[in-house]
């Protein structure tokens, strides 16, 4: 109670993020004992009986988790790969460019896609694929005299389209993180680099890159807290919930949602995300150990 009184300005500056924290992540958790029951409407939530672990019992032993479980993880960590490098390749790029109105604009026109809804995403990305009107059949394919391809009906080709439209998404702003850091770095390291004649190239190698690895780890913890998670409107809007892509844009998050609004199971859709959370919490705690064992200096915790 003395430390709140004395500090009590930055502890009421505090206090409505804390709420916030408090009303949507710590809340909402006493709903966790709605995996264990088979919940129906007419006995409400309190009132619906106990079934242990039946609804996980389901999701382990249906045959489509290891499609879902391979699609997610490996759709996370492709894109937390792809778009690090290339967010980091955006950062050093831009860090070059001397012209002031340059950086902005570029750095305008590289985040715009962040703030596009999904929605709108999905239409751009119809807009290209139509199997009539495309795009990419009307001139593309058309141009080299090659058949049009019905894209949505087509599964290997979008492994590689969602790949591209998460990039083209999310690595504007993620380039806009290092290139903060990039800003912190002392300049006195560069002009020293300058006066033993490194050339760009290992200034980014040996100062730029080691000076923002520490941001470059402490993102790729957090985001490895999300590795059983997916964007469901990526999974679901962009392929237009086509069934015959389900085998490579069937998620957790999507296969979550079909059984909400199809088996109507509201039990069964809590284990997953249940299974979801904990396994992340567990990649969370795996990485930053992994981390502290190679450089305990750069571990997030």
């Amino acid at each position: 109670m003395r430390n709140f009184w004395q500090f009590k300005t930055l502890t009421l500056m505090l206090l409505p993020a804390a709420l916030v924290l408090l009303l949507n992540n710590y809340l909402p958790m006493f709903g966790l004992f709605i995996a264990f029951k088979k919940i129906n409407y007419i006995d409400g939530i309190w009132g619906s009986p106990w079934i242990g672990f039946d609804n996980f019992e389901f999701l382990f032993n249906n045959g489509s988790l290891w499609r879902i479980v391979r699609n997610t993880v490996g759709y996370s960590l492709t894109f937390m790969i792809v778009n690090t490098i290339i967010s980091v390749a955006i950062a050093l790029a831009l860090n070059e460019l001397r012209g002031r109105i340059s950086v902005k604009s570029y750095q305008s026109f590289l985040i715009m896609p962040h703030f596009l809804s999904l929605i709108v995403i999905s239409y751009l990305v119809y807009a290209f694929l139509h199997p009539t009107q495309g795009f990419m059949n009307a001139t593309v394919l058309k141009m080299f005299g090659k058949e049009p391809v019905s894209w949505y009906m087509v599964k290997e080709y979008w492994p590689f389209i969602l790949t591209f439209v998460s990039a083209w998404k999310g690595v504007g702003i993620g380039a806009v993180i290092y290139i903060a850091a990039i800003a912190g770095i002392d300049p006195e390291y560069y002009e020293a680099a300058v006066i033993d004649g490194a050339s760009k190239w290992k200034q980014m190698m040996h100062i730029t890159i080691p000076s923002i690895m520490p941001i470059i780890i402490i993102i790729t913890i957090l985001n490895m807290g999300h590795v059983f998670n997916s964007d469901f409107g990526l999974f679901f809007q962009v392929p237009l919930d086509s069934g015959a892509l389900y085998p490579v844009t069937d998620t957790v998050d999507t296969y979550v949602y079909r059984v909400l609004t199809q088996m109507n199971d509201i039990g069964m859709s809590s284990a997953a995300a249940m299974v979801q959370s904990v396994l992340g919490f567990i990649m969370v705690f795996l990485t930053n150990g992994a981390v502290r064992r190679i450089n305990s200096d750069q571990a997030l915790f």
